[in-house]
């Protein structure tokens, strides 16, 4: 026969309302959260959810949508995530929209039905999103990386970070920079216009033959075969800048395959540093995303506005800062 609550007070001594309102969320002094936490797992209490839903509209679960569980920085994001959300007591349902807009605006209705109380969106695209349904059944919702008209999101500034890394390739002499990117969502086009901005406000002109921009999704593929593209120009780049890991990551196999060298003969620079800075020589230079600080940062706000003591009206984008990891892919010349 199931444990019941009544067992927990019998174990505990506690009383009924102390520990309902540790199982509601509610806080509790340290000792008596020990000794609950103890009964329950020597017990194998689980809690009811549709009970404890019936009685505080609170499932204690966040929803997190991704636009493709596939990509390592979306995985990584929701370690992240699933961290602080944990260490809040709260669990979580993922979806992933297998970048498709439509499956996303299934996975919010889908979410809703489930009684979460909050959701935290990694959207396909950014800017244009109908979160009506969210907003009309009183569900908060908090973007990561990719911001959408009226709502708080997580981010970073991503022409300031792709300016950044340009500026790096002028600091070591370099003014014929390609880049591989896409445009295809928010973060490309907003890398590929701080590339532009970078490269006008030296004064360069902004060759076609180096700009290999993709108006689709970035890819290995599309990373591997604009690589090729450069790599077969009878005047290359000297210096190449990759707008995001999946593109870097086909770029370094393409350059791989080839008689050019790194950095002798071309310069790599990628965007982040996942995996691939610690598998290949030479060490890629990389710029690098507070990943663990999004994560953390966007549960952050997602409670807040989930507390109505907190009297949250955010709908500010929260640019972090990011860093340029310095290896040795980057040549200076002469």
């Amino acid at each position: 026969m199931p444990a019941t609550i009544r067992d927990i007070r019998r174990m505990t001594g506690l009383s009924l309302a102390t520990i309902s309102k540790y199982l509601n969320g509610g806080n509790v002094l340290p000792e008596n959260r020990i000794r609950i936490e103890k009964a329950i797992d020597e017990l194998g209490y689980e809690v009811n959810e549709i009970a404890r839903w019936l009685a505080t509209r609170k499932t204690k679960t966040i929803g997190v949508i991704v636009y493709d569980i596939q990509s390592l920085f979306n995985s990584t994001l929701l370690s992240y995530i699933s961290e602080s959300l944990r260490a809040a007591g709260y669990g979580l349902l993922i979806c992933d929209s297998a970048d498709h807009a439509e499956q996303e605006g299934k996975n919010i209705r889908f979410l809703l039905s489930k009684k979460v109380d909050g959701i935290l969106l990694i959207p396909v695209n950014g800017e244009e999103h109908d979160l009506s349904p969210a907003a009309e059944a009183g569900i908060p919702v908090v973007l990561l990386d990719r911001p959408v008209k009226g709502r708080p999101c997580v981010k970073i500034d991503n022409i300031s970070a792709a300016g950044s890394a340009i500026e790096l390739l002028f600091e070591n002499n370099h003014s014929e920079i390609a880049i591989i990117g896409s445009n295809g969502e928010y973060t490309g086009r907003k890398r590929c216009e701080g590339y532009a901005k970078a490269m006008s406000s030296r004064g360069y002109s902004l060759n076609d033959l180096y700009r290999k921009i993709e108006t689709g999704n970035a890819s290995i593929q599309f990373g591997y075969e604009s690589m090729k593209q450069l790599l077969g120009l009878k005047e290359k780049p000297t210096a190449v800048f990759m707008t995001n890991y999946e593109i870097t990551l086909g770029a370094v196999m393409a350059v791989n395959e080839s008689s050019v060298r790194c950095p002798e003969d071309i310069s790599l620079l990628g965007f982040d540093n996942l995996i691939l800075s610690q598998i290949v020589k030479p060490k890629m230079t990389m710029v690098v995303q507070p990943m663990k600080a999004m994560g953390e940062k966007a549960v952050e706000v997602l409670l807040d506005a989930m507390d109505p003591a907190e009297g949250f009206a955010g709908s500010e984008e929260i640019n972090l800062p990011t860093r340029i990891e310095v290896g040795n892919s980057i040549k200076k010349l002469d």
